[in-house]
């Protein structure tokens, strides 16, 4: 749980005894640390369920994003794979407005789900364009209460996938954190083109971690 979330509404309540760093969960943890922990454990199984266990090889759906993040995080937050009912703001930018996620998800998944994936017959350009936009307007709509960057991130490697490539290798975009942001920013305004620089470089590093192990 990022403390620069600025929240309103009844999702914004926190474990007591944490000190406002972690929110309201079903497990009692109140130490940010042990809840990165367990999320990030919880967020490996998940991987392995999506891309190995019952791979999405077909048009991809809002009910697929949902399903995802509620196995990932149902059994520690009683609002996971739900629509957030809170408006929320982080670093100054403010996501899109809880009241209208339904129609900016079903927007979503009209003008991008169902236009790209599979992504199977998608020429190189395309796919990243794709996997640049449906990245950048899932992460403005911010559907979910916490999590959707990592669920941003399954969903471009469940499309890399698709394309017969790896995973992505995320280990630019955390590197240059303020330009990822910046891409972001700049997508929101129509401009996908840095971004489209972002998954060009995370899918070759990811296509190349793996001919390196081989």
């Amino acid at each position: 749980m990022n403390k620069r979330y600025q929240v309103s509404g009844a999702e914004g309540e926190f474990e007591p005894d944490s000190k406002g760093l972690v929110l309201r969960n079903l497990v009692g943890i109140t130490s940010p640390e042990d809840m990165d922990a367990l999320e990030l454990q919880l967020l490996g199984d998940l991987y392995e369920e999506v891309l190995l266990n019952e791979f999405p090889d077909r048009t991809l759906t809002v009910a697929d994003l949902k399903h995802w993040h509620q196995l990932w995080l149902g059994n520690v937050y009683p609002w996971a794979g739900k629509e957030r009912s809170v408006n929320l703001g982080k670093d100054g930018f403010q996501f899109a407005t809880a009241a209208l996620l339904p129609r900016l998800l079903d927007e979503f998944e009209r003008q991008y789900l169902s236009r790209w994936t599979p992504c199977t017959n998608l020429a190189p350009d395309e796919l990243m364009n794709a996997i640049a936009v449906t990245h950048v307007e899932l992460i403005v709509i911010h559907p979910f209460r916490e999590g959707n960057g990592r669920l941003s991130r399954l969903l471009a490697d469940v499309m890399a996938v698709q394309a017969g490539h790896e995973p992505l290798d995320y280990s630019a975009w955390e590197q240059h954190k303020a330009a990822y942001i910046g891409a972001i920013h700049a997508g929101f305004s129509g401009d996908y083109a840095r971004m489209c620089e972002f998954v060009a470089s995370a899918i070759q590093a990811g296509n190349a971690s793996v001919s390196e192990r081989v």
